[in-house]
């Protein structure tokens, strides 16, 4: 059985974040406006169906996919890239793994306790992100 994800996560922590957006070769000024919000992630999983909203008062971003199969994911409310992106079960941790442009890029997400991990990477840099689970 896989680790449930749903329901609604709020960010507790983000290191590393600036320099992630760096090695995104994002602007200074998206970068100031990127590192001040604090995004919620909204999981809604159904079996291997997943979609993950991500949540700001700047800008949104839903990922909609099934774990296992490969597909075109448009990031351009994250950096205007395209990239073929295929995420996998790897024992309760989702991995993804995001081809395109940048090398080295992809996440992991897991959950501990109340607790949802993510850690996004790109080019050898990796942001560590905490959130909370928020009952309903």
């Amino acid at each position: 059985m896989p680790t449930d994800f749903n329901g609604y996560w709020k960010m507790l922590s983000n290191d590393n974040f600036e320099e992630y957006l760096k090695a995104l070769d994002l602007n200074v000024a998206i970068r100031k406006v990127a590192t001040l919000l604090k995004p919620d992630k909204d999981v809604i999983q159904n079996g291997d169906h997943m979609i993950i909203k991500t949540l700001s008062t700047f800008k949104n971003y839903v990922m909609d996919f099934e774990v296992g199969k490969e597909f075109e994911e448009d990031l351009s409310g994250v950096d205007d890239r395209k990239c073929m992106t295929t995420v996998t079960w790897e024992g309760e941790k989702l991995v993804c793994v995001q081809k395109g442009e940048k090398p080295g890029r992809g996440w992991t997400q897991w959950v501990d306790g109340d607790e949802m991990h993510l850690e996004i990477r790109v080019n050898g840099v990796v942001c560590k992100q905490v959130f909370k689970k928020v009952q309903q």
